[in-house]
């Protein structure tokens, strides 16, 4: 990149195992910003895959310079993957995007919005009026969010509807600091981020938006609430 320009935007992608549907996120991703006129970065964050991710990444970023990989050599947590691309980010937003893009790309504009608006960070929610879950979670995964939203407010902080969308925008100097200070390496890093963001009276917008649920996901309905839990209790006990 020339030295006299700004990137614009950073775009976080977290990957583990993310070989089947990944290409097909690239593709929409670096189309969409591609159109947009903005000088972007899509910086995608190999968590320690065993399958074919880092090889897909390299394969299309040599006709997608704009698309840069970072290799964690074991898997750490999908915090730990968003860590490393936040502090690697040059734009002058940083977005991160969970590899299903289950919150399409398009919403960016309305997180940008609150941004040039004066707010620091934008935060997709599924729990505020004008969200529209397109695609449901079964029966078990919902009962779990619920139940979660509902101790996330008790425990830690109560100011939002949903911290766990993973479509999240941060103004550069705020999402260094935060993570920066990261800790949590799994799931419940968002409940730290937004909790110490609070904490730093930076000015935190949810944003309505809309979702689709993956059936692949990654969260685990066992051991990933007990962790879950553990987690919070760290956050709230100041580690």
């Amino acid at each position: 990149m020339d030295n006299m320009e700004k990137m614009d935007v950073s775009i976080i992608i977290p990957a583990y195992n993310e070989e089947r549907r990944l290409g097909t996120t690239l593709e929409k991703v670096y189309n969409y910003f591609k159109n947009t006129g903005l000088l972007f970065e899509i910086i995608v964050v190999d968590d320690g895959s065993s399958d074919g991710t880092v090889n897909l990444v390299k394969n299309f970023s040599i006709d997608h310079p704009e698309v840069k990989l970072r290799c964690h050599l074991k898997n750490k947590g999908k915090g730990a993957a968003v860590k490393t691309g936040v502090l690697s980010a040059e734009g002058d937003i940083i977005l991160f995007t969970d590899a299903d893009i289950s919150t399409p790309i398009e919403e960016f504009e309305k997180l940008k919005k609150a941004i040039d608006d004066g707010y620091d960070i934008a935060i997709g929610s599924r729990g505020i009026i004008g969200a529209e879950v397109k695609v449901k979670q079964n029966i078990i995964r919902r009962l779990i969010g619920i139940v979660g939203c509902y101790i996330i407010k008790i425990i830690v902080v109560n100011r939002f509807s949903d911290t766990q969308c993973g479509f999240k925008m941060f103004k550069n100097s705020c999402g260094k600091k935060l993570f920066k200070e990261q800790k949590i390496n799994g799931f419940a890093f968002d409940v730290e981020v937004l909790y110490k963001a609070v904490r730093n009276s930076y000015k935190v917008k949810e944003i309505p938006v809309e979702w689709l649920n993956s059936p692949e996901s990654k969260v685990s309905v066992i051991k990933d609430p007990l962790k879950f839990l553990k987690d919070l209790l760290r956050i709230r006990m100041g580690f």
